[in-house]
């Protein structure tokens, strides 16, 4: 999508920040062909353009084949952050319990980024469906960042074990003790990380330090 308003300068301006990003990703890993939503949107009373890069559900081989095939029922394809190094955001961890294989996605679609988790490949225990931990608007998510006149994309997943949830929550005065399973880490980049945890059948948010 190219917004109003994005001349030919935006333009080539946009194409030479992907193609900067492009040789972020290690030489040794196939690059799928990227899926680029552009445009601008006003920041501060002035029109600043952005760029927001994708991958393919198929850049990520290492999904189980029912979650690839609920993720493109859902026409999902798979956000970036402007720092990405190789493709990200899609996470496998015990999120469920201890030894659990769970998966973790930002799944982006027609402009909206929702955060799913899958339980056991797929299988989740609420009555067979995916679980929506969050959604928003793809370009509330935007960030400026050194180096770029563009904006991009900022929101980040990650898995979190035991011992580093344990470790981030070391300035809490009563600190508790530590979890027996992951929890999900979920970023705005330079700014922000909360933990999400999967207890008593619910998610739960764990105290962090301010």
């Amino acid at each position: 999508m190219v917004g109003a308003g994005l001349g030919r300068g935006g333009l080539l301006l946009a194409a030479f920040i992907w193609a900067s990003c492009c040789a972020t990703f290690s030489s040794q890993d196939p690059i799928p062909k990227p899926l680029v939503d552009q445009g601008q949107v006003v920041v501060a009373g002035r029109s600043t353009p952005y760029l927001i890069r994708h991958l393919p559900v198929s850049s990520f081989p290492e999904l189980p084949a029912s979650i690839v095939e609920l993720l493109n029922r859902r026409g999902c394809t798979i956000p970036q952050t402007y720092e990405a190094h190789r493709p990200e955001n899609v996470v496998h961890a015990s999120l469920e319990r201890a030894g659990s294989s769970d998966w973790a996605v930002l799944c982006s679609v027609e402009g909206k980024v929702s955060l799913i988790i899958f339980f056991d490949g797929g299988v989740s225990p609420f009555e067979g469906q995916p679980v929506v931990l969050a959604t928003v608007v793809e370009t509330s998510r935007l960030q400026s960042h050194p180096g770029s006149a563009v904006l991009g994309f900022n929101w980040g997943i990650d898995p979190a074990s035991p011992q580093q949830v344990h470790d981030a929550q070391l300035g809490l005065e009563h600190r508790p003790a530590r979890v027996d399973h992951d929890a999900l880490a979920d970023s705005v980049i330079d700014h922000t990380t909360i933990y999400h945890f999967y207890v008593k059948s619910a998610w739960t948010l764990l105290e962090m330090p301010e």
